[in-house]
């Protein structure tokens, strides 16, 4: 089994792209793991405001 790259500090510079790919790959990693945790994170956040309002309006009434 032969390897492309020889160690892995070679594999880290690939070639002078290094920096490129590995921006590329946390930018699209970043991203995908926002799209994944925003939604649950919005959806708590829409939750605690309708129990506060729920409370509130609650409290109005006695």
């Amino acid at each position: 089994m032969s390897f492309y790259f020889d160690s892995f500090a070679e594999f880290l510079r690939m070639g002078g792209h290094g920096p490129y790919v590995w921006v590329c790959y946390l930018i699209t990693w970043g991203t995908l793991l926002y799209l994944l945790l925003s939604p649950g994170i919005r959806r708590k956040r829409w939750l605690r405001r309708q129990a506060a309002l729920l409370r509130r309006s609650a409290q109005s009434v006695e």
